[in-house]
């Protein structure tokens, strides 16, 4: 891998990175079947990802023919990297056996360990056979959905496919590594005014944002339209700020401190909520929720934009949904993709179904969707979210930074890049589209 690393540094052509050899092992960060019980008695809240999440070099599968070798340059973390590190709320190693029985190749999946991460930038090393659109060389980035095209159900959205899977959580060969496996339907063109660790934050979160306000498979927002958004500084969050603004709508975003709340400002949110400040308390005690509480925040959205929500965008879960379904506007769309905070949610159904609001779930976006988010990338419309990066060693950490919400925005991990600010290849585009925009998010983290 070294020597895959140094060719790339020093602009090799796509001739001689196909010319190298493939390692047969290759560095990762990855969890083992043999520390699935170690946290058992540990409250979810003191799991730590440092315990769980080892760095070991790994065995170098068979490339299928729907594939691609790329050398990972930089990952990201994300919440799924958090479940699998603390086994919550399962094991993934159920997932890898599911997938290991569906075929020959899917069999390579069921190992005893297990390499995490669900997203990735590099360069392409080798394709399979039936691949068409990609050659050696190729810089990309790696979108996170794992799908069977031979499936009937993949075909309208692959979202919906029987079989869909999330590479690097409910797969093996993540991008948290100095190489990985992917489909080649999971490879979009790496925007060329972005660092490596920049390029590498924004699929799984962007893409997911684009499909629930942007796409039509869930709130399909339109010019004007009021959008609560919790968490708003966050991995997904600051990305759906980012399409609300981009899109001609009105941001109302949910933050926990003055920091994130001049954050938001910083990005063009000017109706900000901080939930801490003004000290909102949903549930009144475990078993139940305080509607006065909802009624107050619906009063202090009304107070800074004028009215209720066209949509919600919820990803919080059992802390926020009662106040979310509450809130949102006759008629609106409450739009969710998680429950951080709890999956067992509760709202009172008779604000609910009386006021014909709408609620839709969301999930990761298909390769449409996340081709579209991309190029908004691309294009300077949408700006990475990276605030910190670590290496490769200091996944564990980065992830259990994340595990007790420390961050903002993304954080970036380098992987076979030696050092940060690597990989631009047009400056004259990142001058054009602002150091200061593409960077806003950076020493936050």
């Amino acid at each position: 891998m070294e020597q895959i690393r140094d060719a790339i540094l020093a602009g090799a052509g796509a001739a001689d990175l196909a010319a190298l050899p493939i390692p047969d092992h290759y560095r990762a960060a990855v969890v083992r079947r043999e520390d699935v019980g170690m946290f058992e008695g540990v409250a979810s809240a003191d799991k730590d990802p440092r315990a769980s999440i080892r760095i070991q070099d790994v065995a170098t599968p068979e490339l299928a023919p729907d594939e691609a070798y790329v050398a990972v340059m930089a990952s990201s973390i994300n919440f799924n990297t958090v479940w699998t590190s603390i086994f919550e709320p399962l094991p993934t190693f159920g997932f890898l056996e599911r997938l290991g029985r569906e075929s020959v190749w899917g069999k390579r999946h069921a190992l005893p360990y297990h390499i995490i991460g669900s997203d990735g930038s590099g360069v392409v090393l080798r394709v399979g056979s039936a691949v068409r659109n990609w050659r050696p060389g190729d810089r990309v980035t790696i979108h996170c959905n794992y799908v069977d095209d031979q499936d009937a159900s993949s075909h309208d959205d692959s979202m919906l496919g029987a079989n869909q899977r999330i590479w690097g959580f409910e797969t093996n060969f993540g991008g948290l590594a100095d190489l990985t496996v992917v489909k080649a339907n999971q490879l979009m063109p790496k925007p060329s005014h972005l660092t490596w660790e920049e390029a590498a934050v924004n699929a799984l979160c962007n893409s997911t944002s684009y499909r629930m306000l942007v796409s039509d498979n869930a709130a399909r927002m339109k010019q004007g339209d009021i959008v609560l958004i919790w968490g708003a500084t966050g991995g997904i969050g600051g990305y759906a700020v980012q399409y609300v603004l981009n899109g001609g709508g009105v941001p109302v975003g949910v933050v926990s401190s003055p920091e994130k709340a001049q954050l938001l400002k910083e990005m063009g949110c000017e109706a900000v909520i901080d939930r801490k400040a003004e000290g909102y308390r949903f549930w009144s005690d475990e078993f139940h929720q305080d509607e006065s509480e909802w009624r107050r925040l619906g009063k202090r959205i009304r107070e800074l934009v004028g009215d209720d929500p066209d949509i919600v965008f919820e990803h919080p879960g059992r802390q926020t949904m009662g106040a979310s379904t509450f809130v949102c506007k006759r008629g609106g769309t409450v739009v969710t993709c998680a429950a951080t905070s709890g999956y067992m949610v509760e709202f009172d159904n008779r604000h609910f179904w009386m006021k014909l609001k709408k609620l839709v779930a969301s999930h990761f976006a298909n390769y449409q969707e996340a081709w579209q988010a991309n190029r908004l990338i691309d294009m300077g419309r949408i700006q990475p979210l990276l605030s910190d990066t670590y290496t490769l060693e200091q996944t564990g950490e980065a992830a259990r930074k994340i595990h007790r919400n420390e961050h903002e925005g993304k954080l970036g991990i380098l992987c076979l890049s030696p050092r940060e600010g690597l990989g631009i290849e047009n400056p004259e585009k990142r001058a054009l589209i602002g150091e200061d925009r593409i960077t806003l998010f950076r020493g936050r983290g």
